[in-house]
């Protein structure tokens, strides 16, 4: 299926860099946000994501100019008919995306592919409120999403070998690596990550070593661009935590459980880079 028209729904950290990264590789795009304060938000995340892309020479003006030309913001979640492609980027909560999927279905040309930016939820339940779930798939992609090379595709039981495929070039017209998992908790990339994160979180919590040292540890030793306790600020420890406790009530592996510490943070609201704090400080 030819793809020309692609619509992101939420613009926050990740519908922004999608819907950036859609707008540049030349397809028209349409992102909606639920209201007009989040959608002048994100669209001047994008402008400025952009702009330090002219900055360090990743982007020419003319093409910038371009590619805003080709993105429209919208709070009308109707503008989406219009679309051959949408990826649905809101909020990791199961039932907030059932509705969304549930009212594209309704809205969107038979036709069009319905997506998921999800990380870890269930994308055979998205499907289900669906009538096309041939036409349903994940696609995870990476933050920040115009730098990250990689985009992780998962397919259920009902995902049409059409529809892979179509994602699958769709992901090289972005210029992304594409990999594919089934639907399983974490796919690939968190099913591996998430226990490596929740041990490092353990270790500081038995006294095993400072968090510079588990940090520098796996820097220098394994040559990680970042530590995971960096790592964890960087994504969020709420988001970190969230991910763990699905993956825990699908698995039931002690591997996946959040330690204390983890949980106790984010009732505190150390989260992290976002709120100033988390194992680090970023006030200043």
């Amino acid at each position: 299926m030819d793809i020309k028209t692609v619509g992101v729904v939420g613009c926050g950290l990740m519908g922004s860099g999608i819907a950036e990264t859609c707008a540049r590789k030349g397809y028209r795009t349409i992102v909606r946000e639920v209201n007009d304060d989040l959608l002048a938000k994100g669209m001047k995340a994008i402008q400025a994501s952009m702009a330090r892309a002219v900055e360090k020479g990743k982007a020419t003006q003319e093409e910038v100019d371009a590619a805003l030309a080709r993105l429209t913001g919208t709070t009308d979640l109707a503008a989406m008919s219009e679309c051959d492609l949408v990826i649905e980027a809101i909020v990791e909560n199961m039932a907030e995306k059932k509705k969304v999927f549930a009212a594209l279905d309704g809205i969107c040309p038979p036709h069009a592919i319905l997506a998921s930016n999800t990380s870890s939820l269930c994308i055979t339940e998205m499907a289900s409120v669906t009538q096309r779930g041939g036409q349903v798939l994940g696609m995870h992609f990476f933050n920040p999403v115009p730098v990250m090379p990689l985009l992780e595709l998962v397919r259920t039981i009902l995902t049409s070998d059409e529809t892979l495929e179509t994602a699958k070039a769709f992901g090289a017209s972005l210029g992304k690596t594409t990999i594919v998992a089934k639907d399983t908790p974490g796919f690939i990339v968190n099913l591996l990550l998430v226990p490596y994160l929740l041990d490092a979180v353990r270790a500081l919590e038995n006294g095993v070593a400072t968090k510079e040292d588990i940090d520098a540890g796996m820097k220098l030793g394994c040559n990680h661009p970042m530590g995971p306790l960096t790592l964890l600020d960087f994504v969020g420890l709420d988001t970190a935590y969230y991910i763990a406790n699905v993956m825990f009530e699908e698995f039931k592996d002690p591997r996946y459980a959040a330690p204390p510490l983890l949980k106790r943070m984010v009732l505190a609201g150390h989260l992290g880079r976002k709120s100033g704090k988390g194992f680090y400080d970023y006030s200043k």
